[in-house]
């Protein structure tokens, strides 16, 4: 469980409600179920739009990384490498074989039987490039999911405000309608305001930073593979790769 997006969502909503309730504002006032359904039915209607149902898929399941990330650890990368070029050094390439079918990541896997095969560097690195860039590609539509969300939200947010002062000005006769009016027309432009602010650009934001975090797990991991197939000496190859990380183990 990441406790930042814990934290971060506890402390913004319980300031923004405990600063209105502290100002005078009831609870109940901020409960609009009509300003939630114009606020968030027009804004994620108009993402729908806007990107290919597979994206939308996989944007959905991203958001599971935000609260259960996957543990990058850069320094483990460096000492399995290091472990690969060793046994490498001592055995031959052939003996990292096993090491490809034991190993649970995808990339590595790959990565490994590659060099095993004997194939030329050039094409390796071309190969898992290729590898980085489809994933890159791909969790990048998922940022772009929130991102647009966190763009058209304030926007709809207006719109419910609209529609709520159209619906006090028609019916300025019957005074018992005019509060129920005005507060869709506020309450709506704070939804918008607070699904873009506190929700979509934050993890449209940390799902960046994830992206990141594993795209550079998986440029050393290329590297490494590149050097041990080079036969290069397992020290150079850990000073190499911890210059990725700013020499932190």
């Amino acid at each position: 469980m990441d406790l930042a997006t814990i934290i971060g969502l506890v402390m913004a909503f319980g300031c923004i409600v405990g600063g209105a309730v502290v100002e005078g504002v009831h609870i109940s006032a901020l409960i609009q179920p009509t300003a939630a359904m114009i606020v968030g039915g027009g804004t994620f209607g108009a993402v729908f739009v806007s990107m290919p149902l597979p994206a939308i898929i996989g944007a959905m399941k991203a958001v599971k990384g935000v609260f259960l990330p996957q543990k990058v650890d850069h320094g483990q990368v460096v000492k399995d490498i290091i472990n690969y070029a060793t046994k490498a050094r001592r055995n031959g390439l052939i003996s990292l074989e096993q090491e490809a079918q034991s190993a649970r990541d995808p990339f590595i896997k790959k990565g490994i039987s590659l060099v095993v095969d004997g194939i030329d560097p050039q094409k390796l690195r071309e190969t898992l490039e290729a590898d980085i860039m489809a994933y890159e590609d791909h969790t990048k539509h998922s940022i772009e999911f929130y991102e647009l969300a966190g763009g058209f939200a304030p926007t709809i947010g207006i719109i419910g405000a609209v529609l709520g002062l159209i619906h006090v000005m028609g019916n300025l006769s019957d005074t018992s309608k005019l509060g129920g009016g005005i507060a869709v027309a506020f309450v709506a432009t704070i939804y918008g305001l607070l699904i873009a602010n506190v929700i979509c650009l934050p993890i449209g934001t940390k799902l960046k930073i994830r992206m990141k975090e594993e795209i550079l797990r998986r440029v050393m991991i290329l590297e490494g593979l590149i050097a041990i197939q080079n036969g290069e000496n397992p020290h150079f190859i850990e000073q190499k790769l911890m210059a990725f990380v700013g020499g932190e183990h």
